[in-house]
C-alpha cells in the first residue's frame, strides 16, 4: 500500500491480560524476549523496523554486542539511559524525558544540546509500567516530556501524562508535555512528508525549550 505501518501501542495497552515489551536496542530485545518466554502470561513484543541494523542516523547504539547466553531482563523495569548532573538538578533546570523504542534516539540527539540537563528513561515495557522509576524521576526533575511515535491524541503517552500529573502534581513546575506524530490516519511514504509527520530531535528540542521557561 501507499503507507508505512503505524504504531499500535494504544490499541494493545487496552487489552487486558497481556504484557507489552518495546525494546530500543538488540540487547534489550534478547533479554525481554527471554523474559517473555518464561512468563506465564501472553507477551507482545513490539519493535521499530528503523532500528534493524541501526540503519537510521543517530541509532548506532541500538546495534549491541550480544549479551551472555543467560541474559534476561525483567518485564516491567525501565532503565535510565542518560542521567542529569547533580548540580543542574539542584539548580532546578533539568527535564526528565520518558520514552521507548525510536524515541530514545530522538531524545538522546536532543539532549546533546542541553548538557547535564536531561534525564532519559527508556520504559522497555509498556505494560506493566515501571511506575516507581517514572514517578521518582519526575519528582526529582519537576519537568517531564513524554515522546511517542503514535499520534498524540488519545494515545498511551497522553494517558501516561495524566497519571503522572495525578501522582506527582505537587512536584511539577510545568505541565507534562507529550510529543507524538501528527494526527492523521497513516504515515506517508514520501520521505519529506514522513519527516513532517513523525517526531524528531528538532521537535524534541523545541519541547524541552518550552519546558525550561516555566
Amino acid at each position: 500500500g501507499p503507507y508505512h505501518s503505524s504504531s499500535v501501542e494504544s490499541v494493545l495497552t487496552n487489552i487486558k491480560g497481556i504484557k507489552i515489551a518495546y525494546p530500543s536496542n538488540s540487547a534489550d530485545m534478547k533479554g525481554l524476549l527471554k523474559a517473555a518466554y518464561h512468563d506465564p502470561n501472553p507477551v507482545i513484543m513490539l519493535e521499530h523496523k528503523g532500528l534493524y541494523w541501526s540503519k537510521i542516523k543517530g541509532t548506532e547504539s541500538a546495534r549491541c554486542i550480544e549479551p551472555s547466553r543467560d541474559y534476561i531482563l525483567p518485564l516491567g523495569k525501565g532503565r535510565i539511559v542518560v542521567e542529569a548532573d547533580k548540580q543542574r538538578i539542584q539548580n532546578g533546570d533539568t527535564v526528565t524525558i520518558i520514552t521507548y523504542g525510536m524515541g530514545v534516539y530522538w531524545a538522546k540527539s536532543a539532549a546533546e544540546k542541553f548538557p547535564g540537563q536531561i534525564e532519559i528513561i527508556d520504559l522497555r515495557t509498556l505494560y506493566p509500567l515501571d511506575e516507581e522509576l517514572i514517578f521518582q524521576s519526575v519528582r526529582t526533575h519537576s519537568r517531564c516530556l513524554i515522546i511517542t511515535e503514535e499520534p498524540r491524541e488519545n494515545s498511551f503517552a497522553l494517558a501516561l501524562s495524566g497519571k503522572i500529573q495525578e501522582k506527582c502534581f505537587n512536584y511539577l513546575d510545568a505541565p507534562v508535555r507529550v510529543i507524538g506524530s501528527e494526527n492523521v490516519p497513516a504515515i506517508p511514504m514520501n520521505s519529506i512528508l514522513e519527516q513532517h509527520y513523525l517526531p524528531n530531535a528538532e521537535k524534541v528540542t523545541q519541547e524541552i525549550n518550552t519546558l525550561m521557561v516555566f
